[in-house]
């Protein structure tokens, strides 16, 4: 029977973000933003819930058996680590593992405009980072991380659910906690935060009013704190921010929103044309005093307007985002058109023809021996893989 450590190992091999177990499928693997099927036969639910029950604390277990679902970290070997969803369908246990860089891209190597650099050396405000699931948006915010520690002495406090990419204290000093193993919920963490003198907090997500309204009081009190939230544009992250609250509370949290924002970066991967890779289009809001005004008089329609005309600044709309990847040729105008939803009923059912005609099902072999190191020349050189049977798992609690 192939083991969840032959998986995971071949997931990497093959360029692979994402393996999915869902049970009576066959493991699927996201390449280049597509879910493809390995070349294996499907697995039963009890496999699947062995295999997850082989990964997690006993603590973990009984979590997951009560809550029927479980946010966790694994590393299987110094290069490989993995974001884990253990979840339950219908049909039973089922599991999405994301894999997690151990080396923390720079902000240049992921050709990040210089405005993000600029973002990164301020002093206290709040820096969001927006987007859909898969979007990029723990690489950026981890980049941003890495410049700080690189270039000041601060001291960076992180707050995960999971912690994914482990930061070494260079020139800031940097503590990460994740929740349940060092704390129990975002918002403790952050009342807590306040007293270990940290001057970048970085949440992981804001999920709740509560954590909300400390991230911009922290905000407020002279820290830096950076999130996350699932919102797909600048204007509609302040919107749902402000909405988060009861009405009686809205001009209150306007205030203090118009004061602390300093930066929204709402972020999306897009296939390149060359069908090697995915590229970051990002929509930068900058807290302008225009901007600050906008929101404190709650007329937030109007941001996107002042996106438009605030290029000087650093600011940039989605749309200019995606038509300068366009123009270098880095995405297709099928691409370019469909992140912005602007392809007419013909389109879409010319390039459907088009994925009918051309698009078997596409299989992914898995190697039948055991994953050793990878093959290629330039990885022989650098820090091989260990063997599945040789790595052993290490729980994101042991960190």
């Amino acid at each position: 029977m192939t083991t969840i450590a032959e998986l995971l190992l071949q997931t990497k091999r093959n360029g692979a973000s994402d393996l999915h177990l869902s049970p009576n499928s066959p493991p699927l693997i996201r390449v280049h933003g597509k879910v493809l099927p390995l070349n294996m036969p499907p697995l039963s639910p009890e496999a699947i819930k062995s295999m997850l029950y082989e990964i997690m604390k006993e603590a973990q277990r009984s979590t997951y058996e009560n809550d029927y679902e479980l946010d966790f970290a694994i590393q299987i070997s110094d290069e490989l680590r993995f974001r884990v969803n253990a979840y339950n369908t219908i049909d039973g246990a089922a599991a999405a593992f994301r894999i997690i860089p151990t080396e923390i891209l720079s902000l240049d190597a992921l050709k990040m405009p210089h405005i993000i650099k600029q973002i990164a050396q301020l002093k206290k405000g709040l820096i969001l980072v927006t987007g859909p699931t898969g979007s990029g948006k723990s690489t950026t915010l981890a980049a941003i991380v890495d410049h700080i520690n690189s270039t000041s002495e601060k001291h960076i406090l992180t707050v995960e659910d999971p912690v994914e990419f482990v930061h070494k204290s260079k020139k800031s000093l940097v503590n990460q906690r994740e929740l349940e193993s060092s704390t129990h919920s975002f918002a403790r963490a952050l009342k807590s935060a306040l007293r270990q003198d940290p001057d970048v907090i970085l949440v992981g997500e804001l999920r709740d009013i509560e954590t909300i309204e400390l991230a911009l009081t922290a905000a407020e009190t002279g820290h830096l704190v950076m999130g996350t939230l699932h919102t797909s544009s600048a204007a509609k992250t302040v919107d749902r921010i402000i909405d988060a609250f009861p009405a009686g509370e809205k001009p209150l949290i306007m205030s203090m929103l118009s004061t602390s924002l300093e930066a929204v970066i709402a972020q999306t991967l897009l296939p390149t044309s060359d069908g090697q890779g995915r590229v970051a289009a990002l929509e930068i809001l900058l807290g302008t005093p225009a901007v600050r005004n906008l929101i404190r008089e709650g007329k937030l329609p109007q941001i996107t307007s002042l996106m438009q005309v605030g290029s000087k600044q650093g600011m940039r709309t989605m749309k200019d985002s995606v038509y300068t990847l366009m123009e270098q040729g880095i995405i297709d105008q099928k691409t370019a058109k469909l992140a912005l939803n602007e392809k007419s009923e013909e389109e879409f059912e010319t390039a459907s023809n088009a994925n009918d005609d051309g698009d078997e099902e596409q299989k992914i072999p898995l190697h039948s021996s055991a994953p050793q190191a990878f093959s290629t020349a330039e990885n022989d050189k650098q820090s091989p893989l260990r063997p599945a049977e040789s790595s052993g798992f290490h729980n994101n609690n042991e960190f």
